[in-house]
């Protein structure tokens, strides 16, 4: 009960501090940039749970934020669905294919899994690029998954009508909403008997086995259900760039997002939002020598694997408790 206690009073002044931010720095670049983060705090913290709770070796999540986004453009561009609608179908619709993948993928062990993952998700990146037939003519020839070029103008939230100046704000705050639920449901998950279960399989499989803990269907739960967030993320990063293209399959970016887990600390609750914001501030930091941006990056990932294995949340906690056994000699 402690540790839920303090992941509330952690998570509510993180809360105020990110409420206030667009009314103590309200440059838009700032605000834009914190919107983007707080899309792949979402992916990452979903991650997290398949990748450090679920024992799950996936690179399939990119793929799962990119069904998402595409799903939720194309029920837009061509059933004229609302965004506030189509975004939860285009979740819908990542939990159908999470399904899909996971029967496919989750009775294999570690990197097998990773690379029938990758090799999917590959797969879907090149089947979109070679999608040059036309499906229709409204605007041009558009192929049915927009080829290289996306999807567009499939419309908003309408949060640009309501605030044609501060709509970027507007985004800020939806943004800020879907990782408050996101990271709730991570709260809930690892701290609640599905913690328990995943806990169990990892440290004594034969035991959890025998207890009637399947870890197959609880594999295939968390991939279901995290997939249902990670979609939700993809179609609100389409909403808020008005455009999704094959850019979102890019192995760069797949490599960015799994380092904040690891920098992180892989498995905890807040290791990989800590990861995501320091890698979005060296990220930012380094735009400016763009030709080795990834080499920094390999060598700050490098470097937490062989120093600090467990990330930075493992850090802090090990910190925190010398702390305490430091208080109780002392005492």
């Amino acid at each position: 009960m402690t540790g839920i206690r303090r992941d509330i009073l952690i998570g509510l002044a993180c809360l105020l501090v990110a409420v206030l931010v667009p009314i103590l720095l309200g440059g838009r670049y700032i605000v834009t940039q914190a919107t983007v983060f707080f899309i792949w705090a979402i992916v990452v913290v979903q991650w997290n749970l398949v990748l450090g709770i679920g024992g799950i070796f996936s690179l399939a999540q990119m793929a799962l934020f990119a069904t998402g986004a595409y799903a939720t453009a194309m029920l837009g561009f061509y059933l004229k669905v609302p965004m506030l609608i189509a975004i939860p179908l285009g979740g819908l619709v990542t939990v159908a294919a999470s399904m899909i993948i996971g029967l496919a993928c989750l009775r294999l062990r570690g990197p097998y899994v990773a690379l029938l993952t990758l090799a999917i998700a590959q797969v879907m990146f090149v089947l979109i690029v070679n999608d040059t037939a036309c499906f229709t003519n409204s605007s041009g020839c558009m192929p049915l998954f927009g080829g290289v070029r996306g999807i567009g103008q499939f419309g908003d939230l309408g949060l640009r009508a309501l605030f044609p100046t501060k709509w970027y704000v507007a985004h800020y705050y939806v943004a800020l909403s879907l990782l408050a639920i996101a990271v709730v449901f991570s709260i809930t998950v690892i701290r609640g008997p599905l913690g328990l279960a995943f806990k169990a399989l990892r440290d004594s499989p034969g035991y959890a086995l025998s207890r009637g803990i399947s870890r197959f269907k609880y594999q295939l739960w968390i991939f279901a259900v995290s997939a249902f967030f990670t979609g939700i993320a993809g179609g609100f990063y389409a909403v808020h760039f008005r455009v999704i293209g094959p850019t979102v399959f890019s192995f760069p970016l797949l490599l960015f997002l799994i380092a904040m887990i690891v920098v992180g600390g892989m498995g905890s609750i807040w290791g990989p939002i800590i990861g995501a914001a320091l890698l979005m501030l060296a990220d930012e930091g380094m735009k400016e020598f763009s030709d080795y941006r990834n080499i920094g990056l390999g060598l700050l990932v490098t470097l937490f694997v062989i120093l600090w294995p467990r990330g930075l949340a493992g850090w802090f906690e090990r910190l925190s408790l010398l702390r305490i056994s430091d208080s109780q000699k002392n005492t």
